[in-house]
């Protein structure tokens, strides 16, 4: 997949937050697709990150985002310097509302890192489980994260959409 880059496409603002309401992190991206429940957008890191699990991110380094508005998480393609697909980090949180340019979602802790290879790491089973006792996560929250994290399974090891896209 192609995505143009450029001034025609809309400016987004991706609000993410705890259970509590809090913020936890805020970052600009482009809306480059959007069809139906899904919203694609295309961003880059506003700054150097150090990520305990995927090193040193550069300012500038580019991500490809895939929303679902009905969805309980989303999956970012991480991409090297000419474009070709680094790895994926999947994030399991409550389907975003996206209004105003501005699309929101809660954190729900879970992430699945998926390496090169297609092999992938469950991460943050822990701090699930304390955020969820900490914030009173309800049995429907526990229960869509948990389907959440199989349905992303499935999709890495059947290698569909978007783990399809611009194949590591």
């Amino acid at each position: 997949m192609t995505i143009a880059r450029g001034p025609t496409l809309a400016d987004v603002t991706v609000r993410v937050l705890k259970y509590d309401g809090a913020e936890h992190r805020r970052w600009s991206a482009k809306l480059a697709r959007r069809e139906g429940s899904l919203i694609v957008l295309d961003a880059a890191f506003e700054f150097e990150v150090q990520h305990h699990l995927l090193g040193d991110i550069q300012r500038g380094t580019r991500t490809i985002e895939y929303y679902w508005l009905d969805r309980w998480y989303n999956v970012f393609r991480f991409l090297k310097g000419d474009g070709s697909t680094r790895l994926f980090y999947c994030n399991v949180n409550t389907p975003p509302k996206f209004e105003n340019e501005l699309l929101t979602y809660i954190d729900l802790d879970t992430d699945i890192l998926v390496q090169p290879d297609f092999s992938y790491q469950v991460l943050d089973l822990e701090e699930f489980a304390a955020n969820a006792e900490r914030y009173g996560y309800s049995e429907e929250i526990k229960r869509q994260a948990h389907a959440a994290v199989a349905t992303l399974i499935s999709m890495i090891e059947t290698c569909q959409f978007p783990f399809s896209e611009n194949r590591l």
